[in-house]
């Protein structure tokens, strides 16, 4: 019954995108689009599909639900860099579990934070560069030269925290939602956003993980000091993972969905009318809980690569994504580093 509640709940939510486009409010296609990149080279190197395999704080931004299943405080980093180093994104977040782990009781919960930051710095200004004081040229049709001493930088950046909440409610579900607040810069420009994402986890079988997230379930709205409000469109995440024992070590095949309203027709793998859809999924073979690889295809129909090295507190791993046509572009390279503080006195219940 629980998991029938949930699944209306997370339909009906998926249809509450705002259309409406009037006066100064508007619905940005691609608006939240810094917030899709992901986090966690173990997620990235799947191609992304974090919604159903997220177990640890990481889940706080691919399914809030899965901080659930966390036994120990976790803390982890993040850094990505695009396009020949142009475009940095950096991540970092920390997790705390607290409540009993009782197989009566159930009251195993989590709380969270999550922060990020996608910026492009150093961008020159030109616009006072090819006029005096006085705002006369200081050009003729002779001698186009531009004053660079008159050259200023800017920065544009874009901000979210995440605060995050998840709890298990039986032995095989488990439910969360996270609180997000979004600062956006563009040269003179800011804007600032708040919005909701909720999400839901169900293990039916032990190794069967069937997950279901919407971000910015209520369309996050943004509002910009040049007046105008724009509108993030709700994203529903479907994804689904499979554990199984395979040479000595366990192969995890995982796939999700991302169901999306804001008319992505001609850059989506699937569209009817101004519904799109977007798959990508992987495959992770991990040798003794020690090393991992992992191989997957993203959304913008790129490859992914990734490995990992599990110690006992530590987790490193390493994510590559290949962007296909201008080599010029460059390809992604991620490192994310997973700190748990795995100690009986830390454990959840003590």
């Amino acid at each position: 019954m629980k998991i029938r509640k949930a699944a209306m709940l997370l339909l009906m939510c998926s249809f509450s995108v705002l259309t409406l486009e009037a006066g100064d409010i508007r619905v940005g296609k691609y608006a939240g689009e810094f917030m899709a990149v992901g986090v966690g080279g173990r997620a990235l190197g799947l191609g992304g599909a974090g919604t159903a395999l997220a177990s640890d704080v990481t889940a706080g931004y691919w399914n809030p639900a899965g901080l659930a299943r966390i036994m120990y405080p976790e803390f982890a980093l993040m850094h990505d860099e695009r396009f020949g180093s142009l475009v940095n994104y950096d991540y970092g977040a920390i997790a705390v579990p607290y409540g009993a782990n009782d197989s009566l009781l159930y009251g195993a919960s989590t709380l969270a934070l999550s922060i990020f930051r996608l910026g492009v710095d150093g961008i020159p200004d030109t616009r006072g560069a090819w006029a005096d004081s006085n705002g006369n040229g200081l050009f003729d049709e002779q001698n186009v030269r531009p004053d660079l001493s008159r050259i200023s930088y800017f920065n544009t950046t874009d901000w979210a925290a995440y605060i995050s909440y998840a709890k298990q409610s039986s032995r095989d579900f488990y439910y969360g939602a996270s609180v997000k607040l979004i600062r956006r810069n563009l040269g003179d420009a800011h804007g600032t956003g708040f919005g909701f994402d909720i999400g839901v986890l169900y293990t039916p079988y032990e190794n069967l993980f069937l997950g279901a997230a919407v971000q910015d379930v209520t369309t996050t709205l943004v509002a910009w000091s040049t007046g105008t409000n724009e509108l993030i469109s709700p994203t529903l995440k479907l994804g689904s993972a499979y554990e199984t024992r395979f040479f000595g070590g366990k192969i995890v095949p995982t796939v999700d969905a991302d169901i999306r309203f804001e008319g992505r027709a001609y850059a989506a793998m699937a569209h009817v009318g101004p519904v799109s859809l977007d798959y990508h999924g992987g495959v992770e073979y991990e040798f003794r809980n020690v090393i991992a690889i992992r191989v997957g295809y993203n959304e913008v129909r790129n490859l992914t690569l990734g490995a990992g090295i599990h110690l006992r507190k530590l987790d490193v791993d390493y994510s590559f994504a290949k962007f296909n046509g201008d080599d010029q572009l460059g390809n992604s390279h991620r490192i994310s580093i997973r700190f748990r503080l795995e100690e009986d006195r830390f454990k959840r219940g003590n």
